[in-house]
């Protein structure tokens, strides 16, 4: 049952925090800034209002979720951490006495409270409300670009990640007590993944019957990420990895199994709208998605900065008909497709991808690159993946030593943005592009976004969400500290 009333903190210690936690600190700043009621607002149709026993506010879970992003903390760590660290139990609006909620509670949280709501978009909103209610975002100008994120279970199946990871645990052990091999489980020798599972949660329940041992740091964080693994494959035991993850190419000679998150980022560094999606989508795609959903929040919008994914005749008719200033290179090699399949182009790859995923080998330019004609550029599949490919009725003739896709480009489609590229305005605006290559570094880096914390989509849209919501609230500090500075 959800109370509808706040608890009040009636507890006589709650006088330290004015001590321990300096008005500086940045859980202190963001409870200040930010007023958390919308997150009970939109989560209380989750719960019984009326019936069974007291639930935990759902504001205080999710600040344990944005804790978790902010610090880049397992949940156990985070919990651990929250018995304490007074300004974790500060920002949590806990008494200094208080317990905290067992790590098994946030898996709950995110798969029955998170269902179907719609975060990302909410988060997102809340900060670009704050932003410009502080006065401190004025730009009319978006910046765009695609980050990707490694699959937590990478292409491993469950059962290489597990003894992975039991492997790392065993040897931390081994470091502090050798002794303990005798008492560890026999390691399994088939190849279920249930075998595994078990083998993993014996030796863990070894492990923990040792406090001496399992509170080690050194031993405590990787026990804890076999836990967060063991407990997510007992979801999702009928997958052979994430069910969701998909290969995308970050180069022409480099690919990630994951995700991608699209985003749209104002020119005072604030993310203004994003979309997750499996890794292999094209960038170019979500432009007008990026540019409606920065609207939505309030944002006005008439320029926008990409790469050269974005010159795509679409995007170009788009931006034109809205009257919005389009600072994205053309690339010669980009085309629509003529064929009934279309066929993506990958700017990062400088290749085609077909409509199952596989993408083009080598390419080879059909005829002379500064001929008068239009120029077409020949792209050759790998015959091999063609013969066996589940689409290729219609799309691959039967005895066919060779599969190609050309690409072609219109001039004349494209004029007035190969005009517009050659300007002051245009030029001295792409330069700014590098901001949002800035804000993708911030969250791989500090917010842990380079791997996915759990398997599916929904997992990483969580991730993101918070991950995004963390970042922004920290700008908009800044923002609001330099404003009050000058």
């Amino acid at each position: 049952m959800l109370s509808n009333q706040e608890t009040l903190n009636l507890s006589p210690y709650t006088a330290i925090y004015d001590i321990v936690v300096p008005k500086d600190n940045l859980l202190r700043q963001i409870n200040e800034l930010v007023d958390f009621s919308f997150i009970y607002e939109e989560l209380k149709t989750k719960y019984c209002l009326d019936n069974g026993r007291n639930a935990i506010s759902p504001i205080r879970m999710f600040k344990y979720l944005l804790l978790k992003s902010i610090h880049d903390l397992s949940d156990g760590d985070l919990v651990e951490r929250s018995k304490y660290d007074m300004s974790f139990k500060y920002f949590l609006d806990m008494a200094p006495e208080e317990d905290v909620i067992d790590p098994s509670s946030l898996t709950k949280f995110r798969r029955l409270r998170l269902k179907d709501a719609d975060l990302l978009e909410m988060l997102i909103g809340k900060t670009v409300e704050i932003a410009l209610e502080k006065g401190i975002m004025k730009s009319q100008t978006i910046i765009v670009d695609a980050t990707h994120t490694k699959a937590r279970f990478n292409q491993k199946t469950p059962k290489e990640f597990l003894q992975e990871k039991s492997k790392n645990v065993r040897k931390a052990v081994y470091q502090i007590d050798e002794s303990m091999k005798k008492k560890f489980p026999s390691k399994t020798t088939s190849n279920e993944v249930k075998d595994e599972l078990n083998y993993c949660q014996q030796l863990i329940s070894v492990i923990d019957k040792e406090p001496q041992i399992a509170t080690i740091p050194a031993v405590k964080e990787k026990l804890n990420v076999l836990k967060e693994g063991v407990e997510d494959f007992t979801e999702h035991l009928n997958y052979s990895s994430d069910p969701d993850a998909r290969v995308g190419h970050k180069t022409e000679d480099s690919s990630f199994f994951g995700y991608k998150t699209h985003l749209a980022m104002s020119d005072e560094r604030i993310i203004t709208a994003a979309v997750i999606t499996t890794g292999e989508k094209s960038d170019g795609k979500y432009l007008q998605t990026l540019i409606e959903k920065s609207k939505e929040t309030g944002m006005k919008v008439d320029t926008v900065i990409g790469d050269t994914a974005y010159s795509m005749k679409d995007t170009i008719t788009y931006t034109k008909e809205n009257e919005i200033a389009l600072i994205s290179k053309l690339n010669p090699v980009i085309s629509e497709g003529t064929r009934k399949n279309h066929f993506d182009y990958n700017k990062d790859a400088g290749m085609f991808v077909c409509p199952a995923g596989h993408m083009t080998t080598q390419k080879k330019y059909d005829g002379r690159k500064n001929s008068k004609n239009n120029p077409r550029i020949r792209y050759m599949f790998d015959i091999k993946k063609c013969q066996v490919c589940p689409l290729r009725d219609g799309c691959y003739q039967e005895g066919a030593k060779s599969k190609s896709y050309y690409g072609t480009i219109k001039s004349t489609e494209h004029k007035e943005q190969e005009e517009f590229q050659h300007t002051e305005k245009f030029k001295t605006l792409a330069k700014t592009r590098y901001k949002i290559e800035a804000k993708n570094s911030e969250l791989k880096n500090r917010h842990g976004y380079d791997v996915a914390s759990s398997a599916s989509l929904f997992g990483m849209e969580i991730q993101g969400a918070t991950a995004i919501f963390a970042v922004n609230l920290k700008r908009i500090l800044k923002l609001l500290k330099e404003k009050e500075g000058k």
